[in-house]
């Protein structure tokens, strides 16, 4: 009798064993899956690639490094797309030297060429009323935002990564 229960439950540990092996198998295929699938960050972590800080990929695309306050330095870009993606913490304003201000929401979309932002979204400056920026250009010294008008700045005031002053919205 020992022998047939040892024989029976040798059966059925061996047959639960090889279904929890094969469900460990296709949970790590559909993790393989949706990594494929989408989530770049996550494929360039495991893979050990780095991403290089913020103001470094502003500067290889000719935009002033200080755009963005010192504090945002999580962000996405897709390269194939140019779609750049800034995580702020919280909503902030900047100041500039030149009396300018910038006011920043918590995500700022927009697309990177060389020398632009566009399309942007989350960026808001102050001309009298707070006005969506909807481009910034780069064009040597001077940096044009169009903002509802076209607004240009000298762009050395820009150069320079400032902290953001929390406020109460965007």
């Amino acid at each position: 009798m020992d022998q047939i229960l040892n024989k029976v439950g040798s059966y059925w540990f061996s047959q639960k064993a090889n279904k929890e092996i094969n469900s460990v198998g296709d949970d790590l295929n559909s993790l393989s899956s949706s990594i494929e699938g989408g989530t770049k960050w996550l494929v360039n972590k495991i893979k050990g690639k780095m991403q290089k800080p913020l103001p470094e990929l502003l500067k290889e695309y000719d935009m002033a490094v200080g755009i963005f306050p010192r504090d945002a330095t999580n962000y996405e870009f897709n390269e194939e797309t140019r779609k750049l993606t800034v995580f702020i913490p919280s909503v902030c304003e900047v100041g500039y030297r030149d009396s300018s201000v910038l006011r920043f929401d918590t995500i700022v979309t927009g697309f990177l060429e060389k020398g632009k932002l566009a399309e942007i979204e989350g960026i808001k400056t102050k001309v009298m009323i707070w006005v969506k920026v909807s481009s910034i250009s780069a064009e040597g010294p001077k940096l044009h935002f169009a903002a509802g008008m076209k607004k240009t700045r000298n762009r050395e005031v820009y150069e320079v990564l400032r902290d953001g002053v929390s406020v109460d919205k965007f």
